[in-house]
């Protein structure tokens, strides 16, 4: 294997830098990630874009920020600014589980070990950065800034939040994909503008001194929320607060959001309108290796980098708009999709890589099956408000044509040096279901999921189906378990017919918002009559600019206001949770006993049948020979 030289990778050390030739640095990223250099990675893909506009650009990653801060001053001051992230999970999501035990494990680290980066690393990044290099503008981006940019409850401290800007410090914060704000940025840099005077571009916050007038731009209207003090004194305002930063961050035309912090105003800048295809393809398409940075290569590999190191993303957004859910608040409801031609370019990059065996783990993206979808008339799309184009029910305007994907997983699958091109990714099986999909009018659906079911399925199917109960699957904004049902009848037909067995592996969550302890039990015995067994599964964890986090925290649901009852003791998770070990033999008198005191003898019956009580016992069966499955938010 020819070793490629260490210029190919973005600097990690004044010694990367030197050997570029360069006398400074134009901008400096820090990130809580290893590097990866690899377009699935935030940093890479910001740290290419800002070469690909001729600025010299070096990472930080993973610094230490508990000896003398050398790693931060390793490149001295920068000519423009410092770019700060978390990485590519919110700080807290990555250390701590949904009971708030630390995790033992970091998968965007070598070696995947725990402890390279602190909790709540955007704000102790940035403080370090100020303290350093007071004089130099701190830029925010990630998921960790975009998903706390305005007040927001943290289950971790279990208290309402200001606006991460508040607490870090930084001059400016770019929510959402940052391609777009990032090149008017840079663009603005370059001229000498500063920070301060760069306050009419799409898709950034900022706060504003409350002793001067703000001034208007573009046109923008105003919406003024209830502001940080307000909410902490009335949790319905923080609520309603919510509904509209969702409703705005989702709209093509959307207003200017402010809330007063303190002596500062907030101001969020309406977001860019969705990118357009060769857009997305200029990101994908820059000179990544698509791999860690070499000096990483004895600490172990990184799992994350691992899980995608021959997978394509074709598509960026999701329309679903799931309560629980931060991909929407993040990377938008309505879909990007890259280019046939970039995502044939990709594949045929993969197959370059010196570990590649001919498989492709993942044709997908957030949800696998959504590549190219859009309104059939966007004029409708630019006046719509809701937060999700297929709930309560599919909007009539969406075209949820599965032909563009099914003809690009062919044309994958005819590259010579292609055996396999998987869908890993989880699928939005009800799209694939004509009684809630009404759009499919020319039977492509079918055709789609007889290529995926044959051709693109590693052994078993990912879908999401997340509860059984209609009443928290409205809460959820998910479709009635009905539909599932349907799903996996035609799945299994397909199946049938083929002579395939590929089991469907569903995801379900205890403890959400709406979910009582009865439709946990009922849960249990709906999975058990189709056949389930679920081995892991996901306790609800409240996260930033979702809408479960909002009826959590403040006990209503953020669009009516109305009281929602939510799990929140250790005890109550505990107690939903054990209902999906049903078959474990050390649950089963506690389920019979919890059953009785509900007065449920029909889902006692149907969960344990009228057997006298067991004794209980250690649990040692295999799973029926299933893999465990498990779930991240």
């Amino acid at each position: 294997m020819i070793e490629r030289p260490l210029t190919d990778w973005l600097p990690l050390t004044m010694k990367e830098v030197e050997k570029r030739g360069w006398d400074e640095v134009d901008i400096v990223l820090v990130s809580g990630d290893a590097y990866v250099d690899h377009p699935a990675f935030g940093t890479a893909v910001i740290g290419r874009i800002m070469e690909s506009e001729g600025f010299r650009v070096a990472i930080i990653a993973q610094p230490n920020w508990k000896d003398d801060l050398r790693d931060f001053r390793k490149f001295g001051k920068p000519k423009y600014f410092f770019g700060v992230t978390a990485g590519c999970m919110d700080s807290m999501v990555n250390h701590y589980t949904a009971n708030k035990r630390l995790r033992s494990n970091d998968s965007y680290t070598p070696g995947g070990e725990a402890g390279f980066r602190p909790d709540y690393a955007t704000i102790v990044y940035t403080k370090i950065l100020k303290e350093l290099f007071p004089d130099v503008p701190v830029l925010l981006g990630g998921i960790e800034a975009s998903l706390r940019r305005v007040t927001h409850y943290d289950y971790w401290q279990d208290k309402l939040m200001p606006s991460i800007l508040v607490d870090a410090g930084a001059d400016m914060l770019v929510y959402g994909m940052g391609e777009q704000p990032l090149r008017e940025i840079l663009k603005l840099a370059r001229q000498g503008v500063p920070f301060s005077s760069m306050r009419n571009i799409n898709q950034v916050a900022f706060l504003h001194d409350g002793d001067t007038e703000l001034q208007e731009y573009n046109n923008w209207s105003t919406v003024e929320l209830a502001s940080h003090e307000v909410c902490l004194e009335d949790k319905i305002k923080y609520a309603a607060n919510f509904k509209i930063v969702e409703v705005e961050s989702n709209k093509w035309q959307a207003n200017r959001i402010t809330q007063q912090v303190g002596n500062q105003i907030l101001v969020i800048n309406p977001p860019f309108k969705t990118m357009e295809e060769a857009e997305i393809d200029k990101s994908f398409d820059l000179p990544y290796t698509r791999m860690p940075h070499p000096k990483y290569k004895k600490r172990g590999p990184i799992p994350a980098y691992d899980m995608i190191k021959f997978s394509v993303n074709m598509h960026r957004g999701c329309f679903g708009g799931c309560s629980f859910c931060t991909i929407s608040a993040h990377q938008g409801k309505f879909i990007a999709s890259r280019s046939e031609t970039s995502v044939l370019k990709e594949v045929e990059e993969i197959t370059k890589h010196p570990e590649f065996k001919g498989y492709i783990s993942d044709l997908g993206g957030p949800s696998a099956n959504m590549y190219k979808m859009k309104g059939k008339d966007e004029a409708i799309c630019a006046r719509c408000q809701s937060p999700s184009c297929i709930h309560p029910v599919i909007c009539s305007n969406l075209d949820t044509s599965h032909k563009p994907m099914t003809e690009l997983y062919r044309k994958v699958d005819a590259n010579p040096a292609i055996k396999k091109a998987f869908v890993g990714s989880g699928v939005r099986y009800d799209l694939l279901v004509d009684d809630f999909n009404k759009n499919n009018q020319d039977g492509n659906h079918d055709e789609y999921m007889e290529q995926l079911v044959t051709r693109h399925v590693s052994g078993r199917l990912k879908v999401a189906p997340e509860h059984t109960s209609d009443d928290t699957l409205r809460v959820m904004r998910k479709p009635s378990f009905k539909y599932f049902k349907l799903f996996k009848q035609k799945y299994d037909k397909i199946q049938e017919k083929y002579g395939l067995k590929q089991p469907l592996i569903p995801y379900f969550i205890s403890s959400h918002p709406g979910c009582e302890e009865q439709d946990m039990a009922n849960l249990a015995a709906e999975t058990k009559d189709l056949g389930f067994q679920l081995e892991q599964v996901q306790d609800f964890t409240p996260t930033p600019m979702t809408v479960a986090e909002v009826i959590y925290y403040s006990g209503v649901h953020p669009y009516t206001l109305k009281p929602v009852k939510t799990a929140k003791t250790r005890e109550e998770k505990k107690t939903q949770n054990n209902y999906f070990f049903w078959y474990k033999p050390e649950y089963k008198n506690w389920i019979r006993d919890r059953l009785t005191k509900l007065n449920r003898p029909d889902l006692l019956e149907r969960l344990l049948g009228s057997a006298k009580k067991e004794n209980t016992g250690k649990y040692t069966g295999n799973y029926n020979g299933r893999k465990k499955a498990t779930k991240k938010f």
